[in-house]
């Protein structure tokens, strides 16, 4: 039985205790009072879970939820089977909201009854010299019916441009029916390491009968530090991509509602070219010779060869067709000179930080 909540707000914890305050008080400063917030520690070793008690013990809406360590998608799990909200929301525990994000979304939501309710966000860069930069999902009407949703199929994962996803993918733009969720949380794999929050956004939008979209709002700030800009080099990164590729596959095929076995191809393939932007980008400390060598290894592999010969994404830009050319005909060194220029420029404009 639902609780008189109208919303519940799951924030996974996790070593951040230098942003906790910022993202918690930015939840409990929301025009809607009617919220429980949910605080999953997952393990941390810093000070984060003392905060998350100190919390509670001082707000009467607030859970603390404590687990041993086990990523990102086993914390939000836990704190969706505490959830009592007709509505659910997340909010990463390092980033933070406008005060008017869930007021302006709930309304819509319950005028409506939607099962899904999209707004857009905005990467906050701790580096002042990058630009701030909107990001939405690609839903250009307030309200969508059954109909309307089954329309938006054929391009929902690709629309035939490089990552041209319809759907936006991330957990926090979206306030969710709580039972919808908990009917599709079955097809998350905690294992799933690159793109999580497709494989419960992807489904749920699937079972949708209405979703609605509040548009040119921007209210979720999602925060990128200099660490991240930095970024760390990933080893299984492709493989982390060719299980997410496949968790998609199978949702696909258990829902039965659509084909999207050349979309999730399509997508799979500019996840491979995230893993070849790993190795020459961030892992170039290691030696050319290195480096290429395992550009060769995953541009050789048989999933990615697939992707780059079946691919179906006719909308591609001159430079990304250039870049898939020299991945397909095996020019890796030209590959390592060209692309390492290329992308330390656009990691400094801020231009790869999409929800993946």
């Amino acid at each position: 039985m639902e609780s008189s909540k109208r919303l519940s707000v799951i924030v996974p914890v996790y070593n951040v205790e230098q942003y906790l305050e910022r993202c918690v008080d930015s939840i409990l400063n929301q025009t809607v009072k009617e919220l429980e917030i949910i605080l999953v520690d997952d393990g941390s070793t810093d000070n984060s879970g003392s905060m998350c008690d100190a919390y509670a013990a001082e707000h009467a809406n607030i859970r603390v939820h404590h687990k041993s360590n086990g990523g990102l998608t086993t914390a939000w799990k836990a704190g969706l089977e505490l959830a009592t909200g007709r509505y659910v929301g997340f909010v990463d525990s390092d980033d933070w909201i406008d005060a008017d994000m869930y007021e302006r979304m709930l309304t819509l939501a319950e005028q409506e009854d939607a099962d899904v309710t999209v707004c857009g966000l905005v990467f906050d860069f701790e580096d002042p010299k990058i630009p701030k930069r909107n990001e939405i999902s690609n839903f250009k009407k307030e309200v969508y019916g059954r109909a309307d949703l089954e329309a938006l199929f054929p391009t929902l994962i690709n629309d035939g441009y490089f990552f041209g996803r319809t759907l936006q993918p991330a957990r926090v733009t979206k306030l969710f029916r709580r039972s919808l969720l908990q009917a599709n949380v079955q097809f998350c794999d905690d294992k799933v390491a690159v793109g999580e929050d497709l494989q419960i956004t992807f489904p749920v939008l699937l079972d949708t009968k209405k979703l609605c979209v509040v548009q040119n709002f921007y209210p979720y700030h999602y925060w990128i530090n200099n660490k991240s800009i930095t970024g760390q080099y990933d080893s299984s990164y492709i493989e982390k991509a060719k299980l997410l590729s496949s968790r998609l596959q199978a949702i696909s095929d258990a829902k039965g509602v659509y084909d999207f076995t050349a979309q999730i191809r399509n997508d799979f393939l500019g996840l491979a070219v995230l893993a070849v932007k790993n190795e020459i980008y961030r892992n170039y400390k290691a030696g050319r010779r290195n480096v290429v060598a395992n550009v060769k290894r995953i541009c050789e592999d048989v999933m990615v060869r697939d992707a780059m010969e079946k691919h179906t994404m006719d909308k591609l830009s001159a430079s990304i067709k250039l870049y898939l050319w020299l991945m397909r005909t095996g020019h890796y060194n030209l590959c390592y000179w060209l692309v390492l220029g290329f992308f330390k420029v656009n990691y400094y404009l801020g231009r790869e930080y999409k929800r993946q």
